[in-house]
């Protein structure tokens, strides 16, 4: 499969494809036609003397210095250089191939100026697996990710360094060893490769594909637990959820009842609680509205990854250049935020029926901390404290970004996204989150060997997948590696695999 950059389209799986799975990429004709007509509108305006930022005027403080030719010749260069100013570890390599994408779509449309061999160059960087060395941070995701996206920039140069078969090389040495030329700046096309919130936008795409197939699993955990308490299965009928009109909760509740499918508890055949605590009665309404957060924040990011974020913007068929801010990362960041909370949200909801399954009190007459040796032994009293310090530093990364604005640039850039912030802390949110909910998972199917009754056929097929991972606890052992396989398996999504071939695809 070849994917092909129109600027429009691109959606969260298609970024993961060629991001996380190397899938190809071409420039559409359509798109070419488009840059060629842009750059032959700028050329002209150039070659008037026509002042235009970041063409021949300086940028940010400087954009009222008009440059002379010469120096509109080696602006490009100067700029690249000074904001290719980051800091600490690279970004992995799917974040960095995720921006280069989302660029190539930006200047498919044809409003950002650049030459086309820029954009054919960045393709075959794409295709030939020569990606940029990009230190995660250093942007705070207004006028674009700049910082990381100049040293994409860089190698356009043949400097910087690049990841090419496994090795990190000298820029020049990347390229070559790859079979691409390299182009050069002129006038326009490095502020056309920087100028756009690019890499936390990818890096949020990425991290929404995985979310989503997390949500998933998190209704596979509840469904676990909830039948290893012996839940009352009235609150998950589809037809109470339509009433309210909450499309998340209606999907759950959908979800949940599949899960539960020629169970006991379903068709009625054991005796249960009138009402069960929230944490389990009101799973659909929780889960579902942060299934509806990651739904606009889904939204959200594909408008950014199709629309023009640049400055300026070109409009050929007017002759008109116009500037203003369409760089400005808070359209991605706001929502992003939602969306790392709503996962902490979750896995709040996770902890508190992992804690019902230990206490004796709460269980309906599970063994305490599901061992059969209370007392001697402690079973997953300790799991529980695990699961508890990252839920805090979850919730202490639940903190918004997008209202931590420093201002910068003499306070000409005076309000800024911190987008790249939101992106950093969503993956950390993430990685603790796998960990939460492996723990919920490993204590539900403790819990559901000490029952004596038919499973759901969902239920059960998880259960099956996660014995093969971790053993019933039958006395105690260390359990770090019991956390850190339940960590893996999730992030895995084996078990939402094996389930969905089970009962069909979740919603």
């Amino acid at each position: 499969m070849t994917y092909v950059i129109k600027g429009t389209g691109l959606a969260i799986e298609d970024v993961v494809r060629v991001a996380r799975h190397n899938e190809k990429v071409e420039l559409h004709s359509d798109a070419m036609a488009r840059m060629k007509k842009c750059r032959a509108m700028l050329e002209e305006k150039i070659n008037a003397h026509e002042i235009m930022y970041g063409v021949n005027t300086g940028i940010g403080e400087f954009s009222e210095v008009v440059l002379d030719d010469d120096q509109t010749k080696q602006f490009q260069r100067y700029l690249i250089y000074n904001h290719a100013a980051g800091i600490g570890e690279p970004a992995p390599l799917e974040f960095v191939r995720g921006a280069m994408l989302g660029r190539l779509n930006v200047l498919a449309h044809g409003n950002s100026g650049n030459r086309p061999i820029i954009a054919e160059t960045l393709v075959e960087m794409l295709n030939k697996g020569v990606t940029p060395e990009v230190c995660q941070k250093g942007s705070v995701g207004a006028c674009g990710d700049l910082a990381p996206m100049s040293q994409i920039a860089l190698l356009l140069m043949g400097e910087g360094r690049a990841f090419y078969q496994g090795e990190l090389l000298g820029g020049e040495e990347a390229m070559k060893q790859a079979g691409i030329e390299i182009p050069g700046l002129k006038a326009r096309d490095g502020l056309a490769i920087i100028n756009g919130s690019n890499l936390l936008t990818a890096m949020s795409a990425i991290w929404l594909y995985d979310a989503f197939r997390f949500i998933k699993q998190a209704q596979i955990a509840c469904a676990m637990s909830i039948e290893a308490l012996m839940g009352n299965l009235i609150p998950y009928t589809p037809l109470l959820h339509e009433a309210r009109g909450f499309s998340g909760a209606i999907k759950c509740a959908l979800n949940l009842s599949n899960l539960f499918k020629e169970g006991d508890l379903k068709e009625g055949k054991k005796k249960v609680k009138v009402q069960d605590a929230y944490s389990m009665r009101s799973a659909p309404q929780v889960i579902g509205a942060a299934m509806d957060a990651l739904e606009w924040a889904k939204s959200q990011v594909e408008i950014e990854l199709n629309g023009v974020g640049d400055n300026p913007v070109f409009f050929p068929d007017k002759k008109l250049q116009l500037t203003g801010a369409n760089f400005q990362g808070s359209p991605v960041s706001l929502p992003m935020d939602m969306a790392g909370a709503a996962i902490t949200m979750v896995c709040v909801m996770s902890e508190r029926r992992m804690n019902r399954l230990n206490h004796p009190a709460l269980s309906v007459g599970l063994p305490p901390f599901l061992t059969k040796g209370a007392g001697m032994m402690s079973g997953l009293m300790l799991s529980q404290y695990t699961a508890d310090m990252q839920i805090v530093e979850m919730r202490i990364l639940s903190a918004p970004a997008s209202i931590q604005s420093i201002p910068a640039a003499a306070d000409q850039e005076d309000f800024v996204s911190m987008g790249m912030n939101t992106a950093i802390k969503n993956w950390q949110i993430m990685d603790n989150a796998y960990g939460v909910l492996g723990i919920e998972f490993m204590a539900a199917a403790q819990a559901l060997d000490f029952r004596d009754f038919k499973f759901g056929k969902g239920v059960t097929k998880a259960k099956d997948v996660i014995r093969r991972y971790v053993e019933f606890l039958d006395e105690d052992r260390p359990l770090f590696d019991d956390h850190n396989a339940m960590k893996t398996l999730v992030k895995s999504c084996e078990i939402l695999e094996e389930v969905e071939k089970e009962i069909g695809k979740l919603q």
